[in-house]
């Protein structure tokens, strides 16, 4: 099973963020923290933790460098015993509150991979989606990470972008490659609900030959794609879990969780959260919600699907889809490389 705890605290709310993060809740830190032990306690529980192992660990949000290691020790000395080898502990970190304080202090707790959300290297378009940092505070952190011994350094870029060219990407790209780094994320904007850019819907610009060309360029820096906006010389244990359909419990107030065909929600709201952490709305899913949700993220990724999951009907379709090399079988499994493409095929099988 996978382990994401959610962190809602940030030092600025980026323009077009629609996950739940405030700018105004700092006072709350180590109360919501100590709300997470507590329903860790009991997920550990409900997941059964003495048989299944943690294969990876995720700490998102929001911004998690702005909570202090010392808040996350209870937690790590909770989970300590279900760990498996070799586990992969990531935490994602804003360039500007990743002292070097900080990144040595998760570095003794056992974080051993670090997400920068970097999102550009470029000033005007850093001030455009309201990012609280600098390049030169990006390119600081992530070489602070590498001198302290973080083996996985990510970091994030944000494309599709109102005033993106080819020379802005390419920058961005050729700084990112520079540094020590061996993942990237590339995400296209998308205007969310209840974000400063709803507005302006203007602001996303994605145009499938610039994002063609964007994943090309990528993977000639021998960063490999392996979902839809994932590329890296290694794949995150943890993202693949994900893509595999893995069990995962969603530490934190606007996490999610899931448990064969149970998923779980802990409550939005922070203050709710704090007060009882275990009210948790259980959504039951069917088997056919299994199997669809299996087909989208198999096929938006490398994990591709097992053949004999589908119906009659869908694997007739799947056959006219491989006769036209728009999909690979091999060994029992459907395979896309055309991730750009995923969803078209995935509604066309489940039609």
């Amino acid at each position: 099973m996978l382990l994401y705890i959610h962190i809602p605290f940030c030092d600025s709310k980026c323009s077009y963020c629609a996950f739940n993060s405030y700018v105004d809740k700092f006072h709350l830190k180590e109360k919501y923290l100590k709300a997470l032990l507590i329903q860790l306690d009991f997920e550990l529980k409900r997941f059964d933790a003495n048989v299944q192992t943690i294969e990876s660990i995720f700490i998102g949000g929001g911004t998690p460098s702005t909570v202090s290691p010392h808040l996350y020790k209870p937690i790590f000395q909770l989970i300590n015993p279900y760990l498996q080898d070799d586990i992969e502990i990531t935490s994602e970190a804003n360039p500007n509150s990743a002292t070097n304080e900080w990144l040595k202090g998760m570095f003794e707790l056992g974080v051993n991979r670090i997400s920068f959300g970097v999102q550009s290297f470029d000033r005007e378009k850093l001030k455009l989606l309201n990012r609280a940092h600098q390049s030169q505070d990006a390119k600081n952190a992530i070489i602070n990470a590498k001198e302290i011994g973080y083996k996985n350094i990510s970091l994030d870029l944000i494309y599709a972008t109102l005033g993106d060219t080819k020379e802005l990407l390419e920058h961005d790209l050729e700084t990112a490659f520079s540094l020590p780094i061996n993942h990237l994320s590339a995400y296209a904007l998308t205007i969310e609900e209840g974000t400063p850019f709803e507005s302006k819907p203007y602001m996303s610009k994605e145009t499938l030959k610039l994002t063609t060309w964007l994943f090309k360029e990528i993977e000639k820096s021998g960063f490999k794609q392996y979902e839809i906006s994932n590329f890296g010389k290694y794949k995150s244990t943890h993202n693949l879990g994900y893509w595999k359909y893995k069990d995962y419990i969603g530490l934190g107030s606007g996490a999610v969780g899931k448990l064969s065909l149970q998923r779980f929600y802990p409550t939005t709201i922070v203050e709710d959260y704090i007060s009882n952490p275990l009210d948790i709305r259980t959504e039951e899913l069917t088997l056919e919600d299994k199997k669809i949700e299996q087909i989208f993220l198999g096929l938006r990724s490398c994990v591709g699907i097992d053949y004999d999951i589908l119906n009659d009907q869908e694997q007739k379709r799947a056959e006219i889809l491989v006769d036209e090399k728009k999909l690979l079988l091999k060994n029992g499994r459907l395979y896309n490389d055309e991730y750009l493409l995923a969803d078209e095929i995935a509604l066309f099988l489940s039609s």
